[in-house]
């Protein structure tokens, strides 16, 4: 069993996030499965985000500092708070990344393989 204290968060095993992400933004893995499951804390500069992408099973984000906004291809653009969560489904097209008014860390529970697109232009 391996124990992370909340004050190792960001101290060792930091990497730049894997993909295409516009502005900066670092991740620790915090588990990863044979079965291609990963669970990651991933942190933005104030409007740095990813570009578009699916998850072919799907992912989960937790917010647990500051702002994150997330939108899915077609629908609009969603803010969600310390707290606040969001699932998308398998294969489905989306962004995700902090406004431009302060930074944002969420958890990231990710399934399968990723696909990228082209950069997302936030509004």
């Amino acid at each position: 069993m391996k124990v992370m204290r909340s004050t190792q968060r960001w101290r060792e095993d930091v990497k730049q996030p894997q993909g295409r992400f516009q502005g900066r933004a670092r991740q620790r893995v915090l588990h990863e499965t044979p079965l291609s499951a990963r669970v990651s804390f991933v942190s933005f500069e104030p409007g740095a985000h990813t570009h578009w992408h699916s998850h072919s099973g799907g992912q989960v984000l937790q917010v647990v500092d500051g702002s994150l906004r997330v939108q899915s291809w077609g629908e609009a653009i969603q803010t969600l708070e310390v707290g606040d969560a969001s699932t998308t489904p398998p294969d489905e097209k989306h962004w995700h990344g902090a406004g431009p008014g302060g930074p944002m860390t969420h958890l990231a529970v990710t399934c399968g393989d990723v696909q990228w697109f082209e950069d997302a232009e936030p509004t």
